[in-house]
């Protein structure tokens, strides 16, 4: 398995066991049943398919924090970082006299098996927060009302197309404190999100900088965090994004591993009055401004233009699989690629020699008699 000394640096009690894009419940399972035995590991309801939705306690101080992954069953990276927490904390114990902590590692088993975003009835679990018509969504709710969180955090993963606002930086992490309100009023719940917000942006300065972003905090009472929020529990959205070749998220998920172990950390000795929110307000916002490959200044239909490729993640022998599509024919000034090529005038071809089109899977181009894979990088 790839691993860099970068992650290996920032996270060095990452669980080897769990790897790539696609985690499932049996995946988890034979690691919830080696924790030790101070933690406490629960079936707190099935899903739409029956499938186990398990949740993880440890710890025994006052302060309550809750935390969930894969609501969106192909959003991974968090749940893999979620493990690596826990094997820090068969070793250190300080943030665990302060603080009593739930986990629910995947609460969208049947998403997750499919590598979907939805869950078994095409139901967005982040947009049922008032309906509460999903078993899974139900199981979230009652876990908040037994728990009587102080703090909860949404897990979630965003594609590669997003950028620090319009720059070339790719938003590799990005936080939000949830909208109270439709006016986006900054109650104290949201300022005391911020705080701990901020606190994490200040410590993945040091690694990645510039390539932490905001994400949209336009208010939806139908998304989870934003109806936490607005019942008072200061509520913090982690999206893990792209890190340039890191396709299958490990160096992303080192930074989400180290953005957790600070927020826990700063939680356990401090607390969060949301004095410290003005830091927040200076971080920029995602933009979208990425495509995963840009091939610029072809000769297309005798004009100028680029050709914009998007990789479609799809799932295939329990394995994900990046497949090239052709997004855009057209000139992508103000886009970036995460890969580019210079056709310098030249027309690019697809694998049969013929001209590209718009919706293509297509592996390789052809340019200038050579052939040039479109394919992800082997790490």
């Amino acid at each position: 398995m790839y691993q860099s000394a970068l992650d290996t640096t920032l996270n060095p009690f990452q669980e080897l066991r769990l790897s790539g894009r696609y985690i499932t419940n049996s995946m988890i399972e034979p690691l919830l049943k080696i924790l030790p035995k101070n933690v406490t590991v629960s079936v707190e309801g099935l899903s739409v398919e029956k499938r186990s939705i398990y949740s993880i306690k440890l710890g025994t101080g006052q302060k309550r924090i809750m935390l969930w992954s894969q609501m969106h069953g192909n959003e991974t990276t968090t749940t893999k970082a979620l493990f690596d927490v826990l094997n820090t904390f068969k070793t250190q114990n300080s943030i665990l006299d302060a603080c009593t902590i739930l986990i629910i590692p995947i609460l969208n088993p049947d998403g997750a098996e499919v590598y979907t975003r939805l869950n078994a009835n095409n139901v967005d679990l982040n947009r049922d927060a008032q309906n509460l018509s999903q078993p899974e969504s139900r199981v979230l709710r009652d876990c908040f009302n037994r728990f009587k969180p102080n703090f909860c955090f949404n897990l979630h993963g965003q594609r590669t197309i997003f950028s620090v606002d319009n720059t070339s930086q790719s938003a590799t992490v990005s936080f939000l404190s949830p909208a109270e309100d439709a006016e986006r009023t900054i109650t104290n719940t949201r300022k005391i999100a911020m705080e701990l917000i901020a606190a994490m942006q200040a410590d993945l300065q040091k690694y990645i900088p510039n390539q932490v972003a905001l994400y949209d905090d336009g208010f939806n009472h139908n998304c989870v965090g934003d109806t936490f929020q607005s019942l008072g529990v200061p509520t913090v959205l982690f999206e893990a994004g792209h890190y340039s070749n890191d396709y299958n998220r490990e160096i992303t998920r080192a930074f989400i591993y180290k953005s957790l172990m600070v927020a826990l950390d700063t939680i356990s000795k401090r607390e969060l009055t949301g004095e410290g929110y003005q830091d927040y307000l200076k971080i920029p916002e995602n933009g979208t401004y990425f495509l995963d490959i840009i091939i610029r200044n072809v000769l297309h239909q005798n004009k100028p233009i680029d050709v914009g490729v998007q990789y479609q993640e799809m799932l295939i022998n329990n394995t994900i699989q990046f497949v090239p599509k052709i997004e855009k024919l057209e000139p992508l000034d103000g886009y970036f690629g995460h890969r580019e090529l210079d056709a310098k005038g030249a027309k690019v071809l697809d694998f049969n020699h013929s001209p590209l089109q718009v919706g293509n899977e297509i592996d390789s181009v052809w340019l200038n008699n050579e052939n040039y894979s479109l394919l992800v990088a082997k790490t």
